[in-house]
């Protein structure tokens, strides 16, 4: 299938990618947009995985604060230059992190590396009773598989990098970081973020 320009300016508009990398997305994928977007996306995250180690000292703080006054957020991002702070899209993302973490009433922890470990022993403790008590009779080997499977759900709802993107829930707070890290070319990182509820 023939490429032409205005498939790859379509492309472009879609994803911000460079007009190089969509044409050759559209020649992997046959023409198909949907199949490009794809091929862009894991390009992306890869490329994103290589930028970890980089040192991110510059960035911004971003803020939400709900229109009813009962639910605010603050969120540091981190890049490597203040150029990428200066961004649309990098300042875009850290706005809808706000809005991600406003929404997710269950988020504690940044990683799994800072769930405390007094939370996470009496959360598995919990699971375990469970467990145990629904699975009697069950090999032990399954019900430990269960318990784990229960501490990953867990994961995923009380750690931020875990959580399913609001905003595009195939790729996961931590996939999405990535995936813009790749496009931008430089390392990001969450370092911390607040969400304050009145009265809770």
């Amino acid at each position: 299938m023939e490429i032409d320009a205005k498939m790859v300016m379509a492309l472009r508009q879609k994803t911000g990618a460079p007009m190089k990398d969509c044409r050759q997305a559209l020649i992997e994928a046959d023409g198909d947009e949907s199949k490009a977007i794809e091929v862009l996306r894991k390009k992306g995250l890869k490329a994103g995985e290589g930028l970890a180690g980089r040192t991110a000292s510059e960035g911004l703080i971003a803020s939400y604060v709900h229109h009813n006054g009962r639910i605010g957020v603050l969120v540091e991002l981190g890049c490597e230059t203040d150029f990428v702070a200066r961004n649309d899209e990098f300042q875009q993302f850290a706005r809808n992190l706000c809005l991600h973490i406003a929404a997710m009433r269950q988020t504690r922890y940044l990683d799994k590396e800072s769930v405390d470990p007094a939370f996470l022993e009496s959360e598995r403790k919990i699971y375990t009773a469970q467990t145990e008590e629904q699975m009697k009779g069950k090999p032990a080997d399954v019900i430990a598989k269960v318990i784990d499977g229960r501490i990953q759900k867990m994961y995923s709802e009380v750690c931020l990098l875990e959580q399913p993107w609001v905003h595009d829930p195939s790729l996961t707070v931590g996939g999405a970081l990535k995936a813009l890290a790749g496009k931008i070319g430089e390392n990001l990182t969450i370092r911390r973020f607040h969400r304050m509820e009145l009265g809770v």
